[in-house]
Protein backbone atom coordinates (compact mmCIF):
# COMPACT_ATOMS: atom_id res chain seq x y z
CA UNK A 1 0.00 0.00 0.00
CA UNK A 2 1.11 3.42 -0.78
CA UNK A 3 0.49 6.46 1.38
CA UNK A 4 1.69 9.87 2.47
CA UNK A 5 2.68 10.72 5.98
CA UNK A 6 3.31 14.07 7.52
CA UNK A 7 5.58 13.35 10.01
CA UNK A 8 6.06 15.09 13.90
CA UNK A 9 9.54 16.49 13.97
CA UNK A 10 10.30 14.23 17.10
CA UNK A 11 8.97 11.10 15.28
CA UNK A 12 11.15 12.44 12.27
CA UNK A 13 13.88 12.64 14.17
CA UNK A 14 13.73 9.07 16.18
CA UNK A 15 13.47 7.64 12.81
CA UNK A 16 16.46 9.05 11.55
CA UNK A 17 18.43 7.61 14.70
CA UNK A 18 16.78 4.28 14.35
CA UNK A 19 18.05 4.08 10.46
CA UNK A 20 21.35 5.06 12.07
CA UNK A 21 21.63 2.59 15.02
CA UNK A 22 20.25 -0.23 12.35
CA UNK A 23 20.73 0.63 8.94
CA UNK A 24 17.96 0.39 6.75
CA UNK A 25 15.62 2.27 4.07
CA UNK A 26 12.87 4.73 5.71
CA UNK A 27 10.07 2.37 4.55
CA UNK A 28 11.76 -1.02 5.98
CA UNK A 29 12.37 1.40 9.76
CA UNK A 30 8.66 2.64 9.30
CA UNK A 31 7.33 -0.63 8.49
CA UNK A 32 9.30 -2.43 11.62
CA UNK A 33 8.01 1.15 13.99
CA UNK A 34 4.44 0.28 13.16
CA UNK A 35 4.38 -3.54 13.34
CA UNK A 36 6.05 -3.62 16.81
CA UNK A 37 3.37 -1.11 18.01
CA UNK A 38 0.29 -2.07 16.75
CA UNK A 39 1.74 -5.94 17.59
CA UNK A 40 2.14 -4.57 21.34
CA UNK A 41 -1.10 -3.10 21.48
CA UNK A 42 -3.20 -5.91 19.99
CA UNK A 43 -0.95 -7.93 23.20
CA UNK A 44 -2.54 -5.60 25.75
CA UNK A 45 -4.91 -7.21 28.17
CA UNK A 46 -8.71 -6.23 27.75
CA UNK A 47 -9.70 -4.43 31.16
CA UNK A 48 -12.23 -6.60 33.19
CA UNK A 49 -15.21 -4.55 34.17
CA UNK A 50 -15.59 -4.06 37.91
CA UNK A 51 -18.39 -5.33 40.09
CA UNK A 52 -19.46 -4.47 43.26
CA UNK A 53 -21.16 -6.43 45.97
CA UNK A 54 -24.24 -5.34 46.88
CA UNK A 55 -25.40 -5.33 50.50
CA UNK A 56 -29.22 -5.43 51.87
CA UNK A 57 -29.69 -2.77 54.45
CA UNK A 58 -33.06 -3.47 55.47
CA UNK A 59 -36.05 -1.34 55.16
CA UNK A 60 -36.04 2.41 54.80
CA UNK A 61 -36.14 4.31 57.74
CA UNK A 62 -37.50 7.72 56.12
CA UNK A 63 -38.92 8.22 53.11
CA UNK A 64 -36.34 9.42 50.53
CA UNK A 65 -38.47 10.67 48.11
CA UNK A 66 -38.77 14.16 50.07
CA UNK A 67 -35.57 16.05 50.42
CA UNK A 68 -36.81 18.37 53.55
CA UNK A 69 -37.45 15.27 55.37
CA UNK A 70 -34.08 13.39 54.41
CA UNK A 71 -31.62 16.32 55.05
CA UNK A 72 -33.78 17.03 58.23
CA UNK A 73 -32.73 13.96 59.46
CA UNK A 74 -29.92 13.46 58.29
CA UNK A 75 -29.06 16.99 60.23
CA UNK A 76 -30.27 15.97 63.53
CA UNK A 77 -33.30 18.09 63.36
CA UNK A 78 -36.02 17.11 64.95
CA UNK A 79 -37.58 14.66 63.23
CA UNK A 80 -41.27 13.95 63.10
Amino acid sequence: MRTTLTLDPDVAAMLKRAMQKEPATLKETINRALRAGLQADAAKPTATPYRMKTLDVGRLLINIECVGDALAYAEGEDYK
